[in-house]
């Protein structure tokens, strides 16, 4: 796992944290910011190009967890269950996958940018 993503088991729930303070995190926030001007990179806007992402391309994720936006950080809470540990991971794997190919979530961001409802 990547430092700017935690997995976290508590008694009834699975937590995921997506730190967007880490310096990979905050470059790429300010990439995407210069393609859209409303993609200002809090953890607000993180959870909904989230949320707009997983829609588009992991449908079966989006009834499986709460958000949470902060200031510097993205949560996510999971049922605590196999099916909600498998969610968790799965949505972990795409942040990493958005954030190590950032390319990916750029032509993400100039193709729907302007669909998305930006805080």
């Amino acid at each position: 796992m990547k430092d700017y993503v935690k997995i976290g088991k508590f008694d009834n729930c699975y937590d995921l944290a997506f730190y967007i303070e880490e310096d990979e995190v905050m470059a790429i926030g300010e990439k995407l910011e210069e393609i859209n001007e409303n993609a200002y990179m809090n953890g607000e806007n993180w959870g909904i190009l989230l949320d707009f992402y997983i829609e588009k391309n992991a449908p079966e994720l989006i009834d499986t967890y709460e958000s949470d936006p902060e200031a510097g950080m993205y949560a996510a809470t999971f049922e605590s269950s196999p099916e909600g540990e498998k969610a968790a991971q799965a949505m972990a794997d795409i942040i990493i996958s958005l954030v190590e190919d950032e390319n990916k979530l750029i032509d993400f961001v100039s193709e729907f940018g302007d669909e998305i409802e930006w805080d």
